[in-house]
């Protein structure tokens, strides 16, 4: 999947416009990959386009720690770096985020192969976040 398509799913998905569409992939991205290993997070990367891989790894640092955050918080995270209203927005971000991404990552349900390993790495919470996108298709 190439970075164009991604974003126009994303955009589908969230009933937003490709620009706004960025956006919110950028916020979901950052906060997703915070909250894995790095090791994680670098192979995440290994299988997105290269102007989406430049997108995930944007101030990443070797040395980060992984961020235990729960459902609320990651919401209000997204939705304070995508200057959006509330969690109930945000949580619609996140989803399609979450979903276009398990596609890129060649997993219908976010349970296969790469997604799998991101998903045994969130909180339970998160995890229903993760599995529900995969249901939104």
């Amino acid at each position: 999947m190439n970075e164009r398509c991604f974003v126009r799913q994303v955009a589908e998905r969230a009933y937003c416009d490709e620009r706004r569409a960025e956006t919110l992939i950028f916020a979901v991205f950052q906060e997703l990959r915070d909250r894995l290993t790095t090791k994680e997070a670098a192979d995440v990367a290994a299988q997105l386009p290269l102007s989406l891989k430049m997108l995930w790894m944007s101030f990443d640092r070797p040395d980060r720690k992984v961020r235990r955050l729960h459902e609320g918080q990651f919401l209000r995270e997204v939705a304070r770096m995508a200057g959006l209203d509330d969690e109930g927005e945000a949580e619609e971000a996140v989803t399609a985020v979450f979903g276009v991404l398990q596609e890129a990552l060649g997993s219908p349900t976010g349970k296969e192969g790469e997604a799998w390993h991101v998903l045994s790495q969130l909180p339970t919470d998160l995890k229903r976040l993760w599995l529900c996108a995969a249901m939104e298709v």
